[in-house]
């Protein structure tokens, strides 16, 4: 399937009469198993691809390349349309927001995020302008291309923000350009309501996180387009190994192998893709 195929594909299904569940794959393996599962897009992770990498999940954890490096993989190992976690943009600057999409669409993504996040515990968030700044130097790189931009506030993240702030932010970062718009650790599902009426864009909600749980009808009710689950999915099989590990130590006992997937799945799972 060719990159515009796939990008008109996206852009439809933030437009349907119910969100649709974008999971996130850390490497191609994953990609091939969510892909066979029937979802009908995908999102990189840059937290469960540092977590796979020994590194962090933090701006500057990952370079720009090891970041693209994973997402190629990724879209090389399925035919569904693929949206990139591309953390801050990889530099202060619009210009690097700009260059960061350029790169993204060459990978043959149809879709990535940038957020408002600088780095510095002291200063975590970028002030107002020059965030809707970097967003718009992302827009115009990604204008007539195969390529929906999701622009991202982070203040509730980081305890830096109110909802009017946030709403603020998704509002100016809509006028410069963005497609979507995501505000990922919203207080609540009427938090979530309020800013699904208070902008003119598809809505991302992150599920996941520690805190209060909405299905995804009851997200829909609210007004949210699409549905991740950020590092989520990587740190539930982080979690699983852990727990075997500990039974193998603590126990002497290998019972986790009960709950392992067969080999035979494994490998008829990895055979597929987009080869």
């Amino acid at each position: 399937m060719q990159q515009t195929e796939k990008y008109e594909i996206f852009k439809a299904l933030h437009h349907g009469d119910a969100p649709f569940v974008i999971p996130n794959p850390w490497d191609a393996g994953t990609a091939r198993i969510l892909t066979s599962m029937g979802f009908k897009a995908l999102a990189t992770t840059s937290a469960g691809y540092a977590f796979a990498a020994g590194k962090r999940d933090s701006e500057g954890g990952l370079t720009r390349a090891e970041v693209l490096g994973n997402a190629r993989a990724i879209v090389e190992a399925s035919d569904l349309p693929v949206s990139a976690d591309l953390e801050d943009g990889f530099g202060r600057d619009p210009e690097a927001c700009a260059m960061t999409i350029a790169e993204a669409v060459d990978c043959g993504l149809v879709g990535g995020s940038i957020e408002d996040t600088t780095g510095h515990e002291s200063h975590p968030i970028h002030d107002f302008d020059l965030a809707v700044e970097r967003v718009k130097a992302a827009a115009e790189a990604a204008r007539g291309k195969p390529f929906m931009l999701t622009a991202r506030a982070e203040g509730f993240l980081f305890g830096d923000a109110d909802l009017s702030e946030i709403i603020a932010r998704l509002q100016a970062f809509s006028a410069v350009g963005a497609d979507v718009l995501y505000a990922p650790g919203l207080p609540g599902i009427d938090a979530i309501r309020t800013v699904c009426a208070e902008v003119d864009k598809p809505v991302n909600v992150l599920m996941g996180l520690s805190g209060s749980r909405y299905s995804v009808t009851e997200l829909g009710n609210a007004g949210v387009s699409r549905v991740s689950v950020g590092g989520s999915f990587a740190r539930a099989a982080l979690g699983a190994m852990i727990r075997a590990a500990r039974e193998v130590m603590g126990q002497g006992t290998f019972e986790y192998a009960d709950a392992a997937v067969p080999d035979s799945e494994v490998r008829k799972l990895m055979a597929g893709g987009a080869d």
